[in-house]
């Protein structure tokens, strides 16, 4: 390929991906979660996975971070294990793993990569808003969603056909943990018996032609405001600047994560929030 044909091979590519971008609306109604309502203590959702133009697997893994931020459990996309760059709660994860004591390493779990799944689905409730992307925790126990739906393929065969595949229906219930707080759980995952992905060709066609990514959806955050998130800094949207604004540590704290900081001075005991793999992971599309 001549330098001409490079050129404008890479002007394509710019031009398919610049139309790929969301809007933050459009990427709302991408996510699709198993929360239930507050007053649902059950229920049921069905949704069909979409086969994989090339014949891949549909199980995409992403590699995540969950940090307290703002009183509540966020996810971040990790740049390291994802894209091969820079990883700034990675780095502070490997910082405290290596000074050898207890207390570093019971910090350092809150900024642990944690390996997730995710899944382009149609959701058979609302279907109206197009491609949705489910995503969810691997499972040390191996006792995960990932492992419930597995043996549906190892039983049915491609449950992805557009012609023969099967709609997966999760059942979900309320639980509480040991602090009290209730969460969504997955009690089981059905498969339903086999039918076309849809029966009007315009709608599969469009569904099997979107060019989306789970990168498109679940998107990384800046450099910066990870290094922010590592400091115990909340970064702001500025709308006059148009970007994120962070805010300064004094030079008479130290701080980790999402927790508030901690004056050098102190004297009590330094705390982590730790996230449990044991209890429902509730999606929020952060």
């Amino acid at each position: 390929m001549g330098a001409l044909d490079a050129i404008m091979a890479q002007y394509e590519k710019n031009q398919k991906s610049g139309k790929s971008q969301m809007t933050e609306e459009e990427r709302m109604k991408r996510y699709f979660t198993l929360l239930l309502g507050d007053k649902e203590s059950s229920g049921q959702r069905r949704i069909r996975i979409l086969p994989t133009k090339d014949g891949s697997s549909p199980f995409k893994e992403g590699w995540f971070h969950e940090v307290r931020v703002k009183g509540y459990t966020q996810k971040f996309y990790d740049p390291g294990l994802n894209d091969n760059e820079a990883s700034p709660l990675t780095d502070i994860y490997n910082s405290l793993k290596s000074t050898g004591r207890k207390e570093d390493e019971e910090m350092a779990k809150e900024y642990r990569p944690r390996k997730f799944y995710v899944l382009k689905v149609i959701d058979r409730d609302r279907e109206e808003d197009g491609i949705k992307y489910w995503r969810f925790k691997d499972s040390y126990k191996k006792d995960g969603i990932y492992d419930k739906i597995i043996p549906i393929f190892r039983a049915k065969g491609d449950i992805t056909d557009i012609d023969t595949g099967r709609d997966l229906v999760i059942e979900l219930v309320k639980t509480k943990n040991p602090k009290g707080k209730e969460y969504t759980t997955v009690a089981t995952i059905m498969q339903d018996d086999a039918t076309p992905l849809s029966t009007n060709a315009d709608t599969v066609k469009k569904w099997l032609e979107d060019e989306s990514t789970w990168k498109d959806v679940y998107t990384k955050k800046p450099k910066e405001y990870l290094e922010a998130i590592g400091r115990g800094e909340t970064p702001q949207w500025d709308n006059n600047l148009g970007k994120f604004v962070y805010l300064n540590s004094t030079s008479d704290e130290n701080s980790f994560g999402g927790g508030a900081p901690v004056a050098k001075n102190a004297t009590t005991q330094q705390t982590s929030v730790v996230v449990e793999d044991d209890y429902s992971d509730d999606d929020l599309p952060f």
